[in-house]
């Protein structure tokens, strides 16, 4: 049990952190290079047709894995597998408290030099954060 849920945990933090690295690497990148209002609209789009099944199940499913693994290893006394739980777990703080408000005050004003510093700064901590979760559980 515990095997799997450091690797259920690890494996939904990978490729959460592997979407949050594809927008560090090119989406944002991409965006910068065009007109504001171009962004804006792509960029909505783009928060529109993250809302499906199978990302919300990744999600959804991530986040109850890394309290399981994080009250497991404190059950256990085992450090890193805390350290790995919380890392994870402190991606979807950074996506409650920055990501998500910002995708809506981008949804309501559309005010792109507003949005993207903010966001993208947010977006490399949660994969950065992810990253780290998965190295420490799997270590």
């Amino acid at each position: 049990m515990t095997g799997f849920l450091d690797g259920a945990a690890a494996t939904g933090a990978g490729l959460l952190g592997g979407i949050y690295l594809a927008f560090s690497v090119a989406v944002l990148p991409a965006l910068r290079r065009r007109p504001a209002a171009e962004a804006v609209a792509v960029m909505r789009g783009v928060n529109r047709a993250i809302v499906n099944p199978l990302f919300g199940t990744l999600f959804a499913g991530t986040a109850p894995l890394a309290c399981a693994v994080t009250v497991a290893g404190v059950l256990d006394g085992q450090p890193l597998r805390i350290a790995g739980g919380v890392a994870v777990l402190a991606g979807f703080v950074v996506i409650a408290a920055v990501n998500i408000p910002l995708n809506n005050a981008l949804e309501r004003d559309g005010d792109w030099v507003a949005f993207a510093p903010r966001w993208s700064a947010a977006n490399h901590l949660r994969g950065a954060v992810s990253t780290l979760g998965v190295a420490l559980l799997l270590l």
